[in-house]
């Protein structure tokens, strides 16, 4: 019987999507017991064909491609939900890697804690390139989103959400709540995010608590192309783009421009305590999120 669906959204990452499916099937949790539903969210490579390959080569392994016509992460992701079996549903990326006891830990999370229904494991960075001196904790948070809260499970601070990479939820959290909001997310190229916070937002606002599973690990690769100064740019901007959005969105917009100004008193002070290059790119970053969150609709 599946028990619990890995969810991978893709678009034109044809050989991340291998690397990612390498993962997956290195699970070691009985191959009965899970399945993995790929979206191919229009992309125009090889993609499809390619996934067709590598399932035949690992038949003894429930994976099967589906289609998302409208484009974006959001629609794909709510595809893959609703094309999904398990019980558990757990989502994943396809510019990422997992350990092989993901499945096995979110799996033996939800036994043991039977009134948990939504929760997310560790982060880990991978720089293949390497790791470039400018980048602070501050300024890898929007890039590589890294999570470690310890090795014990324990629930989510109040700052802190489940990475959209690695998170697990019950099937009946989308029939309450509903899934992700298809006017946010990224959608192509374009960076705008903020569906996985409202997504969760909407989770603890009806009382549900977020639990951390340290054992259900996933190391977020980072290529060199999101390293680059027009990358940085264009993502702080988005950034603040999807906070204006879901401010709009619940009617805070004048508290988050009020929150924006408290920042950048914050970053002013830890841009004094970190190198020049570092505080630059911190300063950006600010920048770039305030554009956002003043930009016109």
């Amino acid at each position: 019987m599946i028990r619990l669906s890995l969810i991978i959204a893709t678009y034109n990452r044809a050989g991340q999507m291998l690397r990612v499916l390498e993962s997956v099937v290195a699970q070691d949790a009985p191959a009965g017991e899970w399945e993995c539903v790929v979206v191919n969210n229009n992309s125009t490579d090889d993609t499809e064909a390619r996934f067709a390959e590598f399932a035949a080569r690992h038949a003894e392994f429930n994976l099967r491609m589906v289609t998302e016509r409208n484009q974006g992460l959001s629609h794909a992701r709510n595809r893959g939900i609703a094309e999904s079996t398990g019980e558990l549903i757990a989502v994943i990326d396809d510019d990422e890697r997992i350990n092989a006891g993901f499945v096995r830990a979110y799996i033996a999370f939800f036994d043991a804690w039977p009134g948990a229904e939504a929760a997310g494991g560790k982060i880990i960075p991978e720089y293949p390139s390497g790791r470039p001196d400018w980048l602070s904790p501050l300024t890898e948070r929007p890039i590589a989103n890294p999570l470690d809260l310890g090795d014990a499970v324990c629930e989510f601070p109040a700052s802190r959400i489940p990475g959209g990479g690695n998170m697990a939820i019950r099937r009946r959290i989308v029939e309450r709540f509903g899934a992700f909001d298809v006017t946010l997310g990224r959608v192509g190229g374009k960076l705008v995010g903020g569906e996985e916070s409202d997504f969760f937002e909407r989770l603890r606002a009806g009382g549900i608590r977020l639990w951390y599973v340290p054992e259900a690990v996933m190391w977020h690769i980072i290529p060199s192309s999101k390293l680059t100064s027009d990358y940085f740019r264009r993502l702080s901007y988005h950034v603040g783009e999807s906070q204006r959005q879901r401010a709009k969105m619940h009617g805070r917009y004048a508290k988050a421009l009020l929150v924006e100004a408290g920042k950048w008193c914050a970053s002013l002070l830890l841009a004094c305590t970190l190198t020049p290059r570092r505080s630059l790119w911190l300063l950006r970053m600010r920048w770039g999120i305030t554009r956002g969150l003043l930009a016109r609709d």
